[in-house]
């Protein structure tokens, strides 16, 4: 039940973020302050990646026992998330490049990666 629910919440998270990212940059870049992206292809990219990355989810939902389902929360979920955080961590705190608004990703990612570290964790692929 955990691993199911932690991909649930993970495939709402990317998947909001990813349409954002496609049709709401105006709105995103007013929230945080940032200029628009040039070109803008770089967030429609980035956007198209979330949607898959949370249709991919859709696995761990349907078989969260499954070798598949499992391996794919631990790849997006502390790996690929845990990944972000640090990213997000490091810009702001080393290049200070990024706005203190991108932070609120940084938290995001880093609290769905260590969910998803608690749920296959604490779960054995019989119980999820």
């Amino acid at each position: 039940m955990r691993v199911r629910t932690v991909a649930a919440v993970s495939l709402i998270y990317d998947a909001l973020v990813g349409v954002v990212m496609i049709a709401g940059r105006p709105l995103f870049a007013s929230l945080f302050s940032v200029p628009l992206p040039v070109p803008p292809i770089h967030a429609d990219l980035n956007g198209v990646f979330l949607l898959s990355v949370a249709a991919g989810y859709l696995i761990t939902i349907r078989e969260p026992n499954s070798r598949s389902g499992r391996m794919y929360l631990w790849v997006m979920g502390p790996l690929l998330k845990g990944a972000g955080a640090l990213t997000f961590l490091l810009d702001y705190f080393v290049r200070g490049t990024s706005p203190a608004s991108f932070l609120i990703f940084a938290a995001s990612d880093g609290l769905l990666a260590l969910l998803s570290l608690w749920a296959l964790s604490s779960s054995r692929s019989t119980d999820a």
